[in-house]
């Protein structure tokens, strides 16, 4: 990725190692961070994590933080540096304001983002339009399309497959 341009991938309490695991490699192909807000509801050593992110796992830049709180006093994103992802976010994701950095923060698979985060940023949430035949997409998925998107007018880098 261009050394100018970060992203940070940020998941409150996720619940599901293979998502966690998945997450992490794509994180890694889009050169990315990724944060785990506890509590999580798996172990990082389990075998389910690392076979998700395949013998990439141990490369993935993983920060892990015991609240909310702890990683916004550590890493000090600005407002306009974060876009939340919930199921009835105002607007949709291809309107996120892309920045230098950005941090994108999800939900657990099962609660979603707790509501004491999602009104500290009452005007940055968003959500991928999903049909009716579905509650939700599956989190790697979610992430993976905001990952993407939030990297869509970066220029291309020469380590990158082409």
């Amino acid at each position: 990725m261009n050394s100018d341009i970060e992203r940070h991938i940020v998941l409150v309490a996720p619940d599901v190692h293979w998502n966690t695991g998945n997450i992490g490699r794509t994180c890694l192909g889009a050169g990315a961070t990724l944060h785990l807000i506890k509590p999580l509801g798996f172990s990082l050593d389990s075998r389910e994590v690392k076979r998700a992110g395949l013998d990439y796992w141990d490369r993935v830049r993983l920060f892990l933080w015991d609240s909310y709180e702890k990683f916004c006093n550590e890493m000090h994103p600005e407002v306009d540096e974060i876009s939340l992802f919930a199921k009835k976010g105002i607007r949709p994701f291809r309107d996120i304001q892309l920045s230098r950095r950005m941090f994108l923060v999800f939900g657990s698979e099962t609660k979603g983002l707790p509501e004491t985060i999602l009104s500290a940023y009452p005007e940055s949430t968003f959500h991928i339009p999903i049909s009716k035949e579905i509650r939700s997409l599956n989190l790697s998925t979610a992430v993976g399309i905001a990952l993407y998107e939030s990297l869509r007018d970066c220029p291309p880098v020469h380590e990158w497959h082409q």
